[in-house]
């Protein structure tokens, strides 16, 4: 490591976060999961700056403590600080075997607990507002419609929709389709859509086709090229915005669609593998947490005891 580029004065110097940076990129871990941990790593070092605490080889247990307290009194959700709590972990251990520092100060810290609750879905009076929001002959709007659709018929990650490509699109004469994405881990797998979203892909193509950047392989354009993830995140929230519903955001789109799969009696094996799980354990954990309470309120409508009196 170039020595030259630590500077003592910050408690986490920045060479050893891009390193680290570096160390997940070399792993092939997925864009966004080194965004979150980068993300985790600036706020750890930008925090233990601003209080003036201890450089790498002094830093403690409540340390990395003050700091979660500190996130979660600045309003930060549980799942968050979780989040912040794995991200940190994973960069003590790079910097145990490294040699850069003898012990974690995490080794014996354990994860904060996180809540369990059924996750946040869009009510089907939402999605008729989204998409009559998005109404309408001209390129954004057929984009955007083909994107709500496409969110709310695979449950696929922002990142993994952002990074679709015109030849991922394949489509079938009866049953809409499917889109090939490359989730976590690097790992690639096919997200089947109905026909309404194959429909509405048709609209957009067709308008893609007249787009000055028309030439780029990636599926959705904005004015200027590329429509990004992040360029998706705030299209999301324009919509949502025009429409009156609140927390539009691609994650809730991913839960309504599970909620949906499960209510109408879907595996939790064959939810696991169109979500791009390793395992049930999220889906029965959280999904299915969720559509549990739409039965257990479903059977409640049909025995309520007060409306048999």
């Amino acid at each position: 490591m170039d020595t030259a580029a630590i500077r003592p004065a910050h408690s986490i110097p920045a060479a050893y976060l891009d390193a680290f940076e570096r160390h997940l990129r070399a792993e092939n871990k997925a864009p966004s999961t080194i965004t979150t941990y980068r993300k985790a790593c600036d706020q750890l070092a930008a925090f233990l700056d601003a209080r003036g605490m201890p450089g790498l080889t002094g830093l403690r247990r409540e340390h990395i403590e003050a700091f979660l307290v500190d996130l979660q009194e600045r309003g930060a959700r549980p799942a968050t600080v979780a989040q912040r709590y794995r991200s940190l972990q994973q960069l003590f251990r790079w910097l145990v075997d490294e040699s850069e520092i003898h012990e974690s100060p995490m080794a014996r810290m354990k994860v904060p607990a996180v809540p369990s609750e059924p996750p946040a879905i869009f009510a089907k009076d939402d999605l008729d507002k989204l998409l009559d929001a998005c109404k309408g002959q001209d390129f954004e709007a057929r984009r955007d419609t083909a994107i709500i659709r496409m969110l709310l018929d695979t449950g696929m990650r922002r990142a993994e929709l952002a990074g679709l490509l015109l030849t991922h699109i394949e489509f079938d004469k009866r049953d809409g389709g499917a889109a090939v994405v490359m989730g976590k881990g690097r790992r690639p797998r096919a997200c089947p859509f109905g026909k309404k979203t194959a429909a509405a892909l048709d609209r957009y193509l067709f308008a893609r086709a007249r787009h000055p950047h028309a030439d780029i392989e990636a599926l959705w354009l904005g004015k200027k090229g590329i429509l990004t993830d992040n360029g998706i995140l705030q299209m999301l929230r324009r919509r949502g915005a025009q429409a009156g519903v609140e927390h539009v955001y691609t994650h809730r789109f991913r839960h309504t669609y599970a909620d949906a799969m499960l209510a109408d009696g879907m595996q939790e094996g064959d939810l696991m593998h169109l979500l791009g799980h390793k395992n049930t354990t999220l889906i029965h954990s959280l999904y299915g947490a969720s559509a549990a309470v739409g039965r257990a309120r479903q059977a409640y409508r049909q025995h309520s005891p007060g409306d048999k009196l």
